[in-house]
């Protein structure tokens, strides 16, 4: 979509230069190259110096390795397309996104979602556009192009400005990105830049997509009661009875649709079915060898489970309805479906060699124990540390909006830090989760600001970038308390995060 142009975009103060200033900052992949290249410019001279620290976990002394030496050419020489290939989270990002293709491309997806909230009674109207906008990443970002729409539709069918319901939206599916009830491609994206980076202080540690499962579907359910009271008690008072003459023009279902969807539904049940024969008897084929649900291989291959099952839904769904037509149309939809990835694929080249190089000159555990006891020399550790790091977290995400892009940076620092305190990876994986979620809809470089300003004039002709931030605010913030409250009560619970992901590490 082109980029609309609007006077706000020109405005100074903060926003302005919060604008200017991301968009002087070059493609990712070329940042990514300065900042490798700095990295081993700064690691030849700490080398040179002979900067080194304490393993805390070996008690062994670790120096800074400079890549320019000949270990160090000799290393990327014979590692350069190892460190790709083996990239942790390149391959179930790439199978996962294959999968949910199928479901999204032959229609279900959309459906789903228009079905949902179109068809909703008035008094759970806005608490489902919330829960399913939380819950739309599971299409990945294209959520944030149909669903605030379909919000706003809804909400004018129902007599309510359209204006809240476009809001509500836009604001469950950015703010509120990261949850989901179900594990995500986001999942995938993450978890395998946290294990690469929890490698510096333990090789043999391993963590899975799964590892802040149970945190982010709670936070589906408290972000939906605390989007609601912003909604109800905020936005509506704001906006005032709408008085424009925009008809809502979304449509409910087609006949075929619904029966698609009930056959969706059928296969979903048996789907379950054949899961829980497989969980609940304590020798289940889906326990582990001790009988454990947590060893067995449903939890250790959730993920798969889910490919087969947007696969399957996907293609159940589409023979219904007439997307698909025959079977050679499965494969050639999942294969148009990494067309979206290309850029991903060739932005990781680069970010591999990045933490791979990382890894290899120490400094990332250099940086992480110095901070680490610097943290601890001064008592700025539990929560006070860990709202600093969310600080810093919303703080670039004004600069730089690709979340994966900003933990492939962060991931190598903060991981390890935090082992060095106490804290797990995938705890220090949720705490950048929710400072990055937060804040998307109040930046404004964000991609998908102007598109949303865009449909706002629809119902407000004046509407414009302070419009859209001005109403964000309150979601963003809320969401942000609501999480810090969370975050504060798994510590002191010591709450599980995901299958076997504790707060604390060790």
């Amino acid at each position: 979509m082109e980029k609309q142009k609007n006077p706000a975009s020109k405005s100074g103060g903060i926003l302005g230069f919060i604008e200017r200033v991301g968009n002087a900052l070059p493609h990712p992949f070329i940042l990514f190259l300065y900042i490798t290249a700095a990295l081993i410019v700064i690691s030849t001279l700490l080398s040179i110096m002979g900067v080194q620290v304490t393993n805390p976990t070996t008690n062994e002394l670790v120096g800074v390795k400079s890549l320019l030496s000949r270990e160090g050419l000799v290393w990327i020489s014979s590692t350069l397309v190892s460190n790709f290939s083996s990239f942790a989270a390149l391959g179930i990002v790439l199978v996962m996104q294959m999968a949910i293709g199928v479901a999204e491309n032959s229609g279900l997806l959309t459906t789903a979602l228009r079905r949902a909230i179109l068809g909703v009674p008035l008094w759970a109207l806005t608490a489902t556009v919330l829960f399913l906008g939380i819950n739309g990443s599971i299409a990945s970002e294209a959520s944030i192009i149909f669903i605030p729409p379909l919000a706003a539709a809804a909400f004018q069918a129902a007599g309510k400005h359209p204006l809240a319901g476009l809001i509500a939206g836009y604001a469950a599916t950015n703010a509120g990105f990261t949850a989901n009830v179900m594990i995500t491609a986001t999942d995938g994206l993450l978890y395998g830049v946290t294990q690469e980076a929890a490698h510096m202080v333990d090789p043999a540690y391993t963590t899975t997509p799964a590892n802040n499962w149970y945190f982010m579907i709670v936070s589906c359910f408290v972000l939906t009661v605390v989007g609601v009271f912003v909604n109800d008690k905020i936005i509506v008072p704001r906006l005032g009875a709408y008085q424009g003459d925009e008809k809502a023009t979304e449509r409910d279902a087609t006949e075929l649709e619904r029966k698609g969807l009930r056959n969706a539904g059928i296969f979903s049940l048996v789907f379950i079915a054949i899961i829980l024969v497989g969980l609940i008897p304590g020798n289940g084929f889906l326990r582990g060898d001790d009988g454990s649900v947590l060893s067995g291989p449903f939890m250790t291959g959730l993920v798969p489970f889910l490919i087969i099952y947007f696969i399957l839904v996907g293609i159940v769904y589409g023979f219904t309805v007439g997307t698909f037509k025959t079977a050679n149309d499965v494969p050639k939809v999942m294969a148009e479906s990494l067309t979206s990835l290309t850029g991903y694929i060739v932005l990781v080249f680069v970010i591999a060699q990045f933490i791979a190089i990382f890894n290899f000159t120490n400094l990332g555990m250099i940086i992480a124990v110095s901070s680490a006891n610097f943290l601890k020399s001064i008592g700025f550790t539990g929560i006070p540390m860990i709202l600093c790091i969310l600080l810093i977290t919303t703080l670039v995400n004004f600069f730089m909006t690709s979340g994966t892009a900003k933990w492939y940076i962060f991931a190598p620092i903060f991981v390890p830090m935090f082992m060095y305190l106490g804290y797990s990876p995938e705890f220090a994986q949720v705490v950048y989760r929710i400072g990055d979620s937060c804040t998307n809809p109040i930046t404004p470089i964000y991609p998908y600001l102007p598109m949303i300003i865009g449909m706002a004039s629809k119902y407000d002709k004046k509407a414009g970038m302070g419009t859209i931030i001005s109403m964000m605010l309150p979601y963003s913030l809320a969401f942000l308390v609501a999480w810090i409250v969370m975050l504060i009560a798994w510590m002191f619970l010591n709450l599980p995060l995901g299958p076997g992901a504790f707060v604390f590490f060790g």
